[in-house]
């Protein structure tokens, strides 16, 4: 039983460097946790988020991941969409900065108040700009030549995998940023559309993988396929995936922007904005009588 078990835990391809900055987290988060007082429900958003990262990168379901599409699929579905919509819901940064020594604090925030760090946050947090690599990477990989690349590269197969989270963390951070603009970079009512919007292209590519009736991903045939079954099947199994658990996630995130623009409005946080004034008309002075 305890031999079939680490089986599982054992990971298919070892990272140092996965390992590593996983360790120097969960570190940072349990020290940051002991100065800080925070909610229970933040604590078991971000380490429900840490497991799942961990278990989709580092575990013997790498295998499986890389030998059939569908479960590939889940795996991006959870580093894209449920692992950073969970590590953002926790809003960990304060957390995380507590946990980091009084030097090392000291020096962020004086870089964060520096023209390079505004300029570079400006750019790599533009919402536009995140929102735009949120949607088109979950198109380009699902490009038959480019998913055939992540297959036979290890490296590239790896970037895939981080891309892939490091824009879900991006997107997310501004979807459940709970400050009102300014400072923060989406009014909250954008920030309720936006899951809306990034649905809706891939509900289409999903649509067009599940219904398709040719073998679009032919790789993870020359890879040798994980399970006996049949290629079409599990190629609308994972169109599907694409299609239905993805917009679930999505819909979960929006209704999380709109508490959060509830709670800014009972609070009134929200910009003012400043009353009509209506023109009135003057009477006109009555003209005098003639002689």
């Amino acid at each position: 039983m305890l031999g079939e078990l680490l089986k599982w835990i054992v990971p298919w391809e070892f990272s140092w460097s996965f390992l590593v900055l996983f360790v120097a987290t969960a570190w940072l988060y349990v020290a940051g946790s002991r100065r800080l007082s925070v909610p229970a429900g933040r604590q078991a958003a971000f380490w429900t988020g840490m497991v799942i990262v961990y278990v989709s990168l580092h575990t013997y379901l790498d295998y499986f991941f890389e030998h059939e599409f569908f479960m590939h699929r889940i795996q991006q579905i959870l580093l894209h969409h449920l692992a950073p919509l969970f590590l953002i819901a926790a809003y960990p940064g304060t957390v995380l900065r507590a946990g980091l020594p009084l030097a090392w604090r000291v020096r962020l925030r004086r870089a964060s108040h520096s023209l390079a760090w505004r300029i570079a946050s400006a750019v790599l947090l533009n919402p536009a700009l995140v929102t735009l690599a949120f949607i088109a990477l979950i198109l380009v990989w699902l490009i038959p030549d480019m998913q055939t690349l992540a297959m036979l590269d290890w490296r590239i197969y790896r970037f895939m995998n981080w891309s892939m989270m490091l824009s879900g963390l991006a997107y997310w951070w501004l979807v459940l940023d709970h400050r009102p603009k300014p400072p923060g970079r989406m009014t909250p009512g954008i920030r309720v559309l936006s899951p809306a919007l990034t649905m809706t292209p891939q509900i289409v590519a999903g649509a067009i993988v599940t219904f398709s009736k040719a073998d679009l991903y032919p790789i993870f045939e020359i890879c040798g396929r994980a399970f006996t079954m049949n290629v079409l099947t599990g190629q609308l199994i994972g169109g599907v995936i694409m299609w239905v658990p993805a917009a679930i996630i999505e819909s979960m995130g929006g209704l999380l922007a709109m508490r959060q623009w509830l709670r800014l409005s009972r609070s009134g946080r929200l910009p003012k904005r400043p009353p009509s004034v209506r023109r009135v008309s003057r009477p006109s002075a009555p003209s005098s009588p003639s002689r």
